[in-house]
Order: structure tokens, then sequence, then C-alpha cells
């Protein structure tokens, strides 16, 4: 038989991992799944005195958005990747010069097009912030999932908790009796 903070440290491994999958499926159903990295990084951790879930530093973005202002080095190169992450679309951006031996492409028209519609978002997103903040963010994907984590944790430990001191009182009362 378990004893109670062996049977509280399951508890509480129990509710991050079905709070981690909650927020995962919100995520997912939200469409903003794209590379994949916010979901790999949420990971669980449980020790003697507590549990947390971590998520990569981004992961508050995913309500709320990112306001305008300079992005991380290489944004550029990031919306790229996220642009086909997401299989956005793009169109390819032909070369009015034709090549010749003193002038060869330096990107395909294929790549100019990726390229100017990522710099045509980064741009954007600096200036204005993206769509979801913009539209003033969401509450859906984890911030009404954590309180109810809470709740869960805190009624199923006090459970183990009330039973142990039962146990407790009955007995100390056997002993008074004797």
């Amino acid at each position: 038989m378990m004893g109670g903070k062996d049977e509280a440290k399951l508890i509480l491994s129990e509710e991050l991992y079905e709070l981690r999958r909650r927020i995962i499926e919100h995520h997912i159903a939200a469409g903003e799944k794209a590379s994949g990295r916010t979901v790999e990084s949420l990971r669980v951790e449980v020790s003697d005195t507590g549990g947390v879930l971590f998520g990569r530093k981004a992961f508050g973005t995913l309500e709320t958005g990112r306001k305008a202002g300079t992005g991380p080095k290489g944004f550029t190169q990031i919306i790229r990747q996220w642009i086909l992450d997401k299989g956005i679309a793009y169109e390819a951006i032909p070369y009015v010069r034709v090549a010749s031996d003193r002038w060869t492409p330096k990107y395909t028209p294929e790549e100019r097009g990726l390229r100017s519609l990522a710099g045509a978002i980064a741009g954007k997103i600096r200036n204005e912030g993206t769509a979801l903040f913009r539209s003033g963010g969401r509450d859906d994907i984890y911030s009404q999932e954590i309180p109810k984590t809470i709740d869960s944790i805190r009624s199923r430990v006090f459970a183990i908790f009330e039973e142990d001191v039962k146990h407790i009182n009955l007995n100390s009362n056997e002993k008074d009796n004797d």
C-alpha cells in the first residue's frame, strides 16, 4: 500500500500529464500546430516538493499572440520555416532578367516567392503584432484548463489525507478506550 505522500505525488503526476494532453488537444484543434516544437517542449516534472508542466519560452503566445516589436534574431527565417511547416501556399516570383555567363540567379523562383512572403509576414508582425494579438487573444488553450487541474489535484489529494486523518483518529480513539 502506498503512503499519503506517494499517492499525492502519483496524483500530481497523473493530473499534470492529463493537463498536458488537454493543452495539446486544444492547441491542435485551434489549428496552431505548425512544426510540433511547442508540443514536444511540454514536459512534466514531479518531485517530492511539487510538480511543474514546462513549455518552451514562446508557450504563452499560444493564447496571447505576439505584440508588435522587433523579433528574435533570424525572425524572417523563423517565419519562412513556419510557412513551410504550416503548408501555406505561396507564388513563385520569376526573374525578369535572363541568366547568362555573367549572372546566375541566387535563388529559385519558388525560393524568391517564399522569402518574399516570409519577409512580408515578419514585417507585418513587427509593425502590428500577430493576428491573434490584434484580435485580443484567446483563453481556450490552457487558461481554462489550469484551474480545473488545480481543483482536481486539491480534491484528490485532500481525500487521501482526509482518510489518513480518519485512520489516525480511529487509532487514537482505540488507545483511549484501553
